[in-house]
């Protein structure tokens, strides 16, 4: 089974992302990730992560620009990790679903329980961040 999901970068005001911790009851939980999630069915990836952003976090995403897709197996499943960086945006960050949130340098994003998943987003991130090493 192929599963499509969605996640995005968001930056604040002085370079942070922030990640979301999984809440009791999912699967994974208590492990961090970038927010986002599955992608409807018919639905558009950009809309999903406009969807989600707004469901989960009470964030407002005005644009967002791809940044990479790649898959990721699981015991019998597939996801589909289609991931954004979000422009610009509006509001305050709440846990909406019920999963606590905080904003991370990208360089100390290692020092969290981040999915596996996640590895590729992270190596990208912190060969973007002013001061990481090449």
């Amino acid at each position: 089974m192929l599963v499509h999901v969605v996640a995005g970068i968001v930056y604040d005001d002085h370079g942070r992302v922030l990640i979301a911790q999984r809440p009791a009851g999912k699967a994974l939980a208590g492990r961090w990730e970038f927010p986002g999630g599955k992608v409807a069915d018919g639905e558009a990836p950009f809309d999903a992560l406009v969807r989600e952003f707004e469901e989960e976090l009470g964030l407002v995403v005005a644009s967002a620009t791809r940044l990479m897709e790649y898959p990721v197996s699981y015991p019998g499943r597939t996801i589909w990790l289609d991931v954004w960086v979000v422009g610009e945006w509006s509001g305050t960050a709440r846990g909406l679903d019920g999963q606590a949130f905080e904003w991370v340098a990208p360089a100390e994003l290692g020092n969290h329980d981040i999915l596996e998943a996640d590895a590729p987003i992270i190596e990208a991130l912190t060969r973007k961040s002013p001061g990481a090493s090449s």
